[in-house]
């Protein structure tokens, strides 16, 4: 059958790969899946890397042994000296791929949080699962003496189980909307309150260990912390993909879902695990880093002014606006380096106050 054309709508088809583009948008569909790709929503997110790439390159270039930009650059590809190469490639690398790697995962999960919860407010760190997380490096440190692997594994641990618990307290109709703000609330006090209890139990060296990584910080970090992030922020992107259609269905309601014939139940499960892990592994590597979760997501809609979760877009800004706040902490105060949880913090809830502000006055809350 010939192709039609309809107003702006022009379908176009390649080899496996159709298209149907309208406006800025355009469906691509591959197989079975059906993908819808939004050209405002590519240049912010192609716009984002760059800005992450650009800072990265900054961030690294700093510290004891200082570097130009084109130092960075040429040991990246493999054309500096030893030396410079040791350096940037050995020692200062990993730190900023696991930056990048972090900061993607709390964008994409603060994403998945908001667009399952129909609420900005929506993420791990507001829920609960960031508090969980932190319980869990508690209990490790109290139990295990705060091993690197014992802290690792606790988080995962504690955030896992914190998902748990709010899902079974909501109940199977009540992951969205306030109820799971309200009972995520209510959890990240309860568990607060542990937390500040099992530091008085820890001994002194491992309790101040535990409040450093507390703070959310990049010191120390090798490929060990980042591998993981990456690996789990492949899978969820692929679930992402794949349940994309489901989850922009999602924000029109259950009942509408339904009647659309997605399995609600199921594909808001998957996602929400797979947020929650993205989430737990982040604070693994790099500690409770707050707030990046709340706010890449926001920014992002605003930018593609696009519905839906904006899962790419939240990603690459989540990993922009962390590799710009290690900078920031390598460099604001002269001769001391700040946790990129306090910088995120600092600038996160300025944020916050202004978007509850908003939500207030537009009679949402």
């Amino acid at each position: 059958m010939p192709a039609a054309r309809t107003g702006g709508v022009s379908p176009v088809s390649t080899g496996g790969v159709s298209t149907v583009r309208t406006g800025g948008v355009s469906p691509v569909r591959m197989g079975g899946v059906s993908l819808r790709v939004s050209s405002r929503a590519v240049l912010v997110s192609a716009a984002c890397v760059l800005v992450a790439c650009v800072v990265s390159v900054f961030a690294i270039g700093g510290g004891d042994y200082p570097l130009s930009f084109g130092e960075v650059v040429n040991a990246l590809f493999g054309r500096a000296d030893p030396s410079t190469d040791f350096i940037v490639n050995q020692l200062r690398l990993p730190r900023t791929v696991t930056a990048l790697a972090v900061g993607a995962a709390l964008g994409l999960a603060g994403a998945l949080f908001q667009s399952l919860s129909r609420n900005p407010l929506g993420s791990p760190d507001l829920l609960g699962f960031t508090q969980g997380s932190s319980a869990g490096v508690l209990v490790a440190t109290v139990l295990l003496g705060g091993s690197s692997l014992g802290l690792a594994v606790g988080a995962v641990a504690g955030g896992v189980a914190t998902g748990v618990v709010i899902v079974l307290l909501v109940g199977r109709s009540g992951a969205h909307g306030q109820r799971l703000v309200l009972v995520g609330v209510g959890v990240a006090a309860i568990l607060t309150g542990v937390n500040g209890y099992l530091l008085t139990k820890a001994q002194i060296t491992d309790a101040a260990r535990a409040v450093l990584w507390l703070t959310g910080s990049l010191d120390g970090s090798d490929w060990k912390q980042a591998v993981p992030v990456l690996v789990m922020l492949a899978i969820a992107v692929a679930v992402t993909v794949a349940c994309g259609r489901a989850t922009r269905t999602l924000e029109m309601g259950d009942e509408a879902a339904r009647a659309l014939g997605v399995p609600v139940d199921r594909v808001r499960g998957l996602l929400l695990a797979v947020a929650v892990l993205l989430a737990s592994l982040a604070a693994a590597a790099a500690g409770p880093v707050s707030f990046v979760a709340l706010t890449a997501p926001q920014l992002a809609r605003r930018l593609t002014r696009a519905s839906g979760p904006n899962a790419l877009p939240a990603a690459c800004l989540g990993a922009a606006l962390l590799a710009a706040a290690d900078l920031a902490g390598q460099r604001l105060v002269p001769g001391h380096q700040l946790p990129v949880g306090v910088v995120t913090g600092l600038l996160g809830g300025g944020y916050l106050i202004w978007l509850l502000s908003t939500e207030r006055k537009a009679g949402r809350l």
